[in-house]
């Protein structure tokens, strides 16, 4: 693709305008890191309703991985490299292949995220791994990606809830799900969420309200984000070869004009 051409022109500027809502992204959640007594307070308040509602899974998952090398580094893999890689490489392809959908997809990660800010910023949530719970954190212990992929100078430790690490995969999941019929893109498209909803707990970094508020935030997220191509212009909204299609219906439809009476020619008897 040439970048002196529109659509790499194009390519450019919805690349310019992610790296930069990125940044805000790490720079904004680091500057809005609340007290560790207010974040530990509100961790132990998510344990209570947890147990009060018998969804504190977090240990239970953790131990189904324990004791296997190989299922921890899966977990810490699947934490690490199943979300940035992934939600850049669906955004590369549909701005390649289907680039309405791939509207409507930054359009629901700048939303969740801007309601993911509010959160982190008024309701500071310490993640089950700084908790005297007995978790052990298998991501710090156990790898160094993670650290290259979010410097610990951009990143918040206190910014667990929402989990947007399992609700941004889960609305790349959706909108790939519905943007293609093929099976293995589908399969991604769904096995994605459910690996990063395991691992994100079995890593310790968060809790199961963590993940289920994740999952609302970037519900809502992608509903501003119909709303907001609803509003577009209609064209946009119009499958592949609907034009066409819309004007093949509409001449059908138009009535056939009528064609004037042909005169008949006069018969004058001849030598008259």
């Amino acid at each position: 693709m040439s970048f002196a051409t529109p659509n790499g022109r194009g390519f450019l500027r919805e690349a310019a305008l992610v790296a930069t809502a990125m940044l805000a992204y790490f720079l904004v959640r680091n500057l809005t890191v609340g007290s560790a007594e207010e974040a530990f307070a509100n961790a132990e308040r998510i344990v209570d309703v947890e147990q009060w509602a018998h969804i504190g899974w977090e240990e239970d998952v953790q131990a189904s991985i324990a004791g296997s090398d190989f299922l921890v580094m899966l977990a810490n893999w699947i934490y690490i490299w199943g979300h940035w890689p992934v939600i850049i490489g669906a955004a590369i392809a549909l701005h390649r292949y289907r680039p309405e959908r791939y509207h409507l997809l930054r359009n629901a990660l700048f939303v969740s995220g801007a309601i993911g800010f509010l959160f982190f910023a008024l309701f500071p949530v310490a993640p089950p791994r700084l908790l005297d719970l007995g978790l052990v954190d298998t991501v710090t212990e156990q790898s160094q990606a993670y650290r290259a992929l979010q410097p610990p100078g951009l990143t918040n430790q206190y910014a667990a809830f929402p989990s947007l690490h399992f609700g941004w995969n889960v609305v790349v999941g959706i909108v790939l799900l519905t943007t293609t019929a093929r099976i293995a893109v589908r399969l991604l498209a769904v096995a994605s969420p459910l690996a990063m909803g395991f691992a994100v707990m079995a890593t310790a970094n968060h809790f199961v309200v963590d993940v289920a508020a994740g999952l609302l935030v970037v519900l809502v997220g992608l509903a501003a984000a119909y709303a907001i191509e609803r509003g577009g212009p209609v064209t946009t909204l119009r499958p592949r070869g609907s034009a066409a299609r819309v004007e093949a219906l509409r001449r059908r439809a138009a009535p056939v004009p009528r064609r004037a009476p042909r005169r008949q020619p006069s018969r004058r008897p001849v030598g008259s």
